[in-house]
């Protein structure tokens, strides 16, 4: 069982990753572009709250869903790691996963007046990465304390997403389609990192119960 710290870093860390409101700047600025200053930030405002509650339901009811439909914590494990693993593929590619975001996703959402619910809350930001994730660590979550530190980073990722998206919607011209380039291909690597810790522990599991 790991401590309290490591758990911290780990969950930060994959959910901050697997959001990504930093590879989403280029697509929430092109999709934005007729709005003004006040509507992105609205905008930016409303979809880290949708994202949020929508993560915070599957912190609370993702285990339960599982169970349902009989599916196991380690065979959802290793689905899991996979999906982050392609995910993290794309980032180190520094393009958009199709899981997040496809281009028709896009191109409808540059032609609507309101994109903060869709295509950008879903699936952009709270998209089946993002909720594979936090049921994936609300697994590991054993204790209290471990669900409460869960809650709390999901709380702090949903902050700091419409932090960075606000201040890009203000500070546009001043980013740079390189460093984001670069930025987007450090978090894959983490990613991939984490996708395949998620896989060896869905493995060694099932071997375990088998």
């Amino acid at each position: 069982m790991m401590n309290l710290w490591d758990f911290t870093v780990l969950s930060f860390t994959s959910l901050f990753v697997i959001v990504d409101p930093i590879g989403l700047i280029p697509s929430f600025l092109a999709m934005t572009q007729r709005n003004s200053v006040e509507e992105r930030a609205h905008m930016a405002r409303l979809a880290s709250l949708v994202a949020f509650i929508i993560l915070l339901l599957s912190f609370f009811f993702g285990q339960r869903l599982l169970m349902a439909f009989g599916i196991t914590i380690p065979a959802f494990e290793i689905a899991g790691g996979i999906i982050l693993l392609l995910v993290a593929l794309d980032m180190l590619q520094a393009r958009r996963t199709a899981l997040k975001e496809t281009q028709e996703e896009k191109a409808e959402g540059i032609t609507k007046e309101d994109v903060a619910v869709t295509p950008m809350a879903i699936p952009m930001l709270a998209g089946p990465g993002a909720i594979t994730a936090v049921i994936l660590l609300s697994n590991k979550a054993e204790t209290f304390a471990f669900h409460a530190i869960l809650a709390a980073v999901i709380v702090l990722v949903s902050l700091l997403t419409f932090l960075i998206l606000w201040v890009a919607a203000l500070r546009s011209k001043l980013l740079s389609v390189i460093a984001l380039k670069i930025v987007a291909r450090l978090m894959g690597l983490i990613l991939a990192a984490i996708a395949v810790q998620f896989i060896l522990n869905g493995v060694l599991a099932a071997r375990i119960f088998s």
